[in-house]
This record gives C-alpha cells, sequence and structure tokens, in this order.
C-alpha cells in the first residue's frame, strides 16, 4: 500500500511568510484564538487513562483542559476550572481522582462526570445545580484511541473526516489498541517563534545534511507529500545496505516487524501531520505524537508521548528503545536549526527565504495559514490594526 508522490508545479511562489508575522505580538495573539483554541488539540491516548478517575490536563495560550475517565468507563473533557473562583480542579499533569475531583483552594468537588458534588460549608451559599454548576465540559473527539479537545469552534471536521484519507493506512497498525510506553509526556522549551518550528518539520530537503542517524536510515528514499485539507504526510522505507552508526545498524539488524504490516510498512517510517501544530510519527515498533504551542513569539514549548504495542516482546522493546533513541538525537539536531530560523528574521539582511521544490510541504502549510490569515500576504499593518485588517481581507475573501 502507497500513496503516490507528487511534484510541485512548474512555477511557484517561493518566498515563504513575512518576517514580520514571527515577531509581531498582535500576529502571535491572533494565532492564538484562531488556530490553538479553534483547531483540534491532541490530549492524550484513551489508554493513558485506563481507570475510572485516571486524568490527564494540557495548558496552552492560557487555556488548561482536563481529560478523565469516569465511573461509567466514559471519557469527558473539561475546563480544568472551579466554577467558584477560577483555581484548577487539578493541579497535576495526571493522575488518578479516587472518589472525586477535589478543588485544592476551597475544596469544592465534582463527581468524576463533571458535576457538582458539593462545595464546602453549602449553608454559606446559594442552592447550586450540580449541572449547571458542573465543570464546563469541552469538545472532545477521539481517533484511533487518541483523544482531542478544542476550546472554541472552528473550521476542522471531525477527526475521522480529516485524516479519511489516511485510514487505510493506518488501519494495520493497531493504533487504538497501543498502550502509554510508561514515560509520560515530555517536553522541551525552543528560543523561537512556534512557526519556525513547522518550518523546520515540513520538510526533509534538510535531512542529509543535519540528521546523519535519519539519513543512515532512510537514504534517498525519504519524500514529503504537500498539506491537503488539512493534513500531510511523509513517508520512506529504510535503505538497503548495511547501516553506518550504531543505533540504526542494531535498530535494523533487531527489529522484526509485526506481520500485520504489509510490505511496504514493515521496514518504514510513516509521518501524519495535522493542521496546525501535531505530528504523529507512526513505526513498525512504535507510535509517537508531538506537538508545539506558544508561549511568547520567542518560546516555544513542544510536548509529546510515545505508546507501544500491547503485545510488545523484548525484542521489539529494545528495537523500539533504538528507534526513539534516534529520534531523541534527530529533534536535538532541529532545535538548533529552528533557533537559527528565528533569528534570521531579525538580521537586516533577511529579504525572505527561496524555497526549493522538496520543501513545497512548507509553502502548502503557508498556504494554509494564509486562508485563515490573509494578511500575510501584506506588509505588517499600523500597530494596533492587524485583526480588523484581517478581518476586512478575510470577508473579501469570502465574498469572492
Amino acid at each position: 500500500m502507497t500513496f503516490e508522490q507528487s511534484s510541485p508545479p512548474q512555477s511557484w511562489d517561493r518566498t515563504g511568510l513575512p518576517a514580520w508575522s514571527f515577531f509581531s505580538e498582535e500576529m502571535l495573539s491572533l494565532e492564538k484564538d484562531v488556530l490553538f483554541r479553534g483547531h483540534w488539540q491532541a490530549v492524550c491516548h484513551i489508554n493513558d487513562i485506563p481507570n475510572a478517575g485516571d486524568f490527564v490536563t494540557l495548558d496552552f495560550v492560557g487555556e488548561r483542559a482536563l481529560v478523565i475517565r469516569g465511573r461509567d468507563g466514559e471519557a469527558r473533557a473539561f475546563h480544568n476550572l472551579c466554577r467558584h473562583r477560577g483555581s484548577r480542579v487539578v493541579a497535576e499533569h495526571s493522575g488518578t481522582c479516587k472518589s472525586a475531583i477535589i478543588c485544592p483552594f476551597h475544596g469544592w468537588a465534582y463527581n468524576l462526570d463533571g458535576t457538582l458534588r458539593g462545595a464546602a460549608q453549602p449553608a454559606s451559599l446559594p442552592q447550586l445545580d450540580p449541572v449547571q454548576m458542573g465543570l464546563k465540559p469541552l469538545q472532545m473527539d477521539i481517533w484511533n484511541g487518541f483523544v482531542f479537545v478544542r476550546f472554541k469552534p472552528g473550521p476542522q471536521p471531525k477527526i475521522s473526516d480529516l485524516m479519511r484519507r489516511f485510514a487505510s493506512e493506518l488501519s494495520q497498525y493497531d493504533l487504538a489498541d497501543m498502550v502509554p510506553d510508561g514515560n509520560g509526556f515530555w517536553t522541551t522549551e525552543v528560543e523561537a517563534n512556534w512557526k519556525c518550528v513547522r518550518d523546520v518539520d515540513n520538510e526533509g530537503y534538510h535531512v542529509p545534511m543535519a540528521h546523519p542517524g535519519l539519513a543512515d536510515l532512510f537514504g534517498d528514499n525519504y519524500y514529503d507529500e504537500p498539506f491537503t485539507d488539512g493534513a500531510s504526510r511523509s513517508f520512506s522505507k529504510f535503505r538497503e545496505g548495511a547501516a553506518r552508526l550504531w543505533s540504526v545498524r542494531n535498530y535494523k539488524n533487531i527489529m522484526h516487524p509485526p506481520h500485520r504490516l504489509d510490505d511496504d510498512h514493515k521496514q518504514a517510517w510513516l509521518y501524519i501531520g495535522m493542521f496546525p501544530n501535531l505530528v504523529f510519527g507512526i513505526y513498525p515498533d512504535s507510535v509517537i505524537f508531538y506537538q508545539e504551542f506558544p508561549l511568547a513569539n520567542g518560546k516555544t514549548i513542544q510536548r509529546g508521548a510515545t505508546y507501544r504495542f500491547k503485545d510488545e516482546d523484548r525484542r521489539m522493546r529494545l528495537a523500539r528503545y533504538l528507534s526513539m533513541r534516534i529520534d531523541r538525537i534527530t529533534s536535538k539536531e532541529d532545535e538548533q536549526l529552528i533557533e537559527w530560523t528565528w533569528e534570521a528574521a531579525f538580521s537586516s539582511g533577511y529579504d525572505g527565504v527561496m524555497l526549493s521544490d522538496l520543501e513545497y510541504g512548507v509553502k502548502t502549510y503557508h498556504d494554509a495559514l494564509r486562508k485563515l490569515f490573509p494578511v500575510l500576504v501584506e506588509t505588517e499593518p499600523p500597530a494596533g490594526t492587524l485583526a480588523a485588517r484581517n478581518a476586512v481581507l478575510l470577508s473579501q475573501t469570502q465574498a469572492d
């Protein structure tokens, strides 16, 4: 099962995003609202919360999400926000609420389905409706076991519709049955605008020069497909012949892929990108996801997790260790490239970029941004006018 590699058109805009878009505070504020609050964001896998009371939290762009398993076995998503004074009702990134969700500020208690169980010293308060004063629910969607939330309505359909064209290919991995690797969620900070992370991650042109491990594993087999309808795909079979690097050589020798994988995927890595900030890495030995959120214009937090096959044996566990080692080194190499990309926007010599045909994925991602932010095709608007100017351009686009 393969996808046909597409070629970019003979003539296309190779210039990328304007420099001002990487350090404009107004642009970042609009991105937080439109992109990060209004698009699906991955929180965890359903198997991160296998039992009643198990929860995972996620904070980004000023929002706080709580995903928790109820006594009825259902997973639900809420604002991590007490209805009393707005405190976090759960302070940890993950854990278990044994019988109820207890706010650490004043002790208001919520049932695992989010309804209000009771307030501390109820005689000091009016009668409280348990549903109306329960935790505020969030939009939630579950796709192949992965749990997503959204803080406000947005343009994306259900995840299953968004990822429909990959459904057949992904079905052989049994993603819904995968379990956490036991290391929890990792986070790291990068000193760059969040779009610099996407610009590096959306192309494989830099792999031969910047990533010796991946180059040793893939050879010339790696290719990217453009963003289409909010998602993208990158794929590479392993190169033939002996590997030079210890981790790559042993990974290829040790890894025996599951029998359920077809011949194209038994010795290959697959990446599925989901607009605006999520990537799944799907390997014969494991599955990862990673995402990034802006903290400020020059600071981005990256977050991710790894999942293993439920029937993993000792050999597969060792193969997974080696693939994660290759991944960790690659991520560290990318951090430096991301920061250099960020620095460029401040240079007096910077006048844009010149994208290669092998970076057409970057261009199509930029097109997805321009669709929501047509202001990106103009010079920076005067201070205080960016959101209004973008709204005008959007209305003109919709009218056409």
